[in-house]
């Protein structure tokens, strides 16, 4: 083996000895895997095909003492250090180059405790893992849209989905956590215990510890719903649009209704002479009485003429699952984003004159609607402060070739551009590409920013997890 070069927090690089990297193998019930290793490979590849890296070793913990010991190793050898839940963040921040790479995504347990109403998540668990095991008995809780998302690191950011009009967002409904900070202790956060961290991880992302086990409270959803989609031509787009944008001020808790603007799919429901054209999509959830969330989508249908719309009851977790075609691994993927409160005609323009032009057949540009009992928690109970935004845009760009890249990355910040004027200035942190760490403010209200480097300067003054949407505790 030799000596091992890894790379330091400072951006240098030190000399690990055999012996000190043998010695901290022994010590793992886990693996510890260097380049060349079986499952090295695996470990590194992440969803998105532009995150290309290398980490010098990668630690596969089997429990929160393989944890503790990778951190207390990073730390003590001032080694950069990068965490890998789902692997499944926008940005890459889960690999890097040269690094010591914690990878927890065999750490997927889920355990429901359906008297409590109360799940005990492990920090590698991907949607899919919770949805399975919760909709067993007929719950669930606020989380994302995809099932291959990452339950950690949508929660860090502060989380959204199908049921947060309903109960609010997934920090919303975080119970406690227990933590590996960067001094190497193992903490439980919550409104009882250190709950100014606990204050931090909801929406902080990873920048004050390791989370090795999430407390969710579980709410009665399914296990059937009401979903669907409705797809109307896209030179009705503007009409579509603003009478959408009128109808959900109106609507219930219950439903919930996404944009997604793109090329229509081959659907089965569709003409095909609609396949692959542009196209304006609404995407449908109703948490209650199906018959009921029948009568309340009609005036949706009415808003143009429909190519087709296929509406029905189905298994919540299947819903879950019905747009991860958009996110399977092997395609390159380009985020810009925006909080809108509103959508003036002037937004929905821009938005319809890039979607006119998209720069590849896999690139959208969705508004996904919040507000609900997302927005009535107050601004300050959690580091998640976007409270004010009805409606999260991200732009998608997704393509196939590296021969693509400037063009669909040109496309998406120009858009991004464009449509600024509109927005509150804020912005999903968890929406975020690699190339936006001097927007990272634009994710907080300033006071809750100012109080996020308070806190960072507490729990990791010398800037351990660093990799990530970072909060700097030498931030002014």
């Amino acid at each position: 083996m030799g000596e091992i070069r890894i790379r330091s927090r400072n951006n240098g690089e030190i000399n690990l000895t055999e012996a000190n990297v043998s010695a901290f193998r022994s010590g793992l019930k886990g693996r510890l895997l260097l380049r060349g290793d079986d499952g090295y490979d695996t470990a590194r590849t992440i969803w998105n095909a532009m995150i290309d890296r290398y980490p010098a070793m990668v630690v596969q913990p089997e429990d929160i003492e393989d944890i503790v010991s990778a951190v207390n190793f990073a730390r003590e050898n001032e080694l950069l250090l990068c965490v890998k839940g789902g692997g499944h963040n926008i940005a890459g921040n889960a690999v890097c180059d040269g690094a010591l790479m914690l990878d927890l995504s065999g750490m997927n347990s889920v355990t429901i405790d359906k008297d409590r109403r109360v799940a005990q998540v492990g920090p590698g668990a991907l949607l899919a893992d919770f949805d399975r095991e919760a909709q067993a008995y007929g719950l669930a809780t606020p989380l994302g849209i995809n099932s291959t998302t990452g339950v950690a690191g949508l929660t860090l950011g502060g989380g959204f989905g199908w049921l947060s009009r309903k109960f609010g967002t997934t920090v919303d409904n975080l119970i406690s956590a227990d933590v590996v900070t960067a001094d190497g202790k193992t903490v439980k956060a919550s409104e009882s215990e250190n709950p100014d961290l606990f204050w931090g991880l909801r929406g902080g992302g990873g920048n004050f510890g390791i989370v090795t086990n999430f407390e969710f409270k579980l709410h009665p959803v399914g296990p059937d719903v009401l979903t669907g989609l409705i797809v109307f031509p896209f030179d009705q787009g503007k009409d579509v649009l603003r009478k959408y944008r009128d109808a959900v001020k109106q609507m219930p808790d219950d439903l919930n209704v996404w944009v997604v603007l793109r090329k229509a799919p081959p659907l089965p429901f569709l003409p095909e002479d609609a396949h692959f054209k542009e196209a304006v999509i609404f995407a449908c959830f109703y948490a209650g009485d199906p018959a009921e969330g029948e009568k309340l989508l009609e005036p949706f249908r009415s808003f143009g003429t429909p190519y087709g719309e296929f509406i029905g009851v189905q298994p919540f977790a299947a819903w879950q699952q019905a747009f991860d075609p958009l996110l399977t691994p092997g395609f390159r993927n380009y985020w810009k984003s925006h909080n809108f409160a509103e959508l003036p005609d002037e937004a929905i323009d821009v938005a319809l004159k890039y979607v006119s032009d998209l720069p590849s057949p896999h690139t959208e540009i969705f508004f996904g609607l919040v507000g609900g009992q997302a927005s009535r928690v107050p601004e300050d109970a959690t580091a998640y402060s976007q409270r004010d935004a009805l409606w999260a845009c991200n732009v998608h760009g997704r393509w196939e070739s590296p021969d693509e890249d400037q063009k669909v990355i040109s496309w998406a910040r120009e858009f991004w551009n464009a449509s600024e004027p509109y927005s509150t200035g804020g912005v999903y942190v968890n929406f975020m590409t690699e190339d936006e760490k001097s927007r990272v403010t634009s994710a907080y209200k300033p006071e809750i920013w100012n109080r996020l480097v308070g806190l960072k300067k507490k729990y990791d003054p010398t800037n351990l997890f660093s990799m990530n949407q970072n909060i700097n505790p030498n931030s002014a």
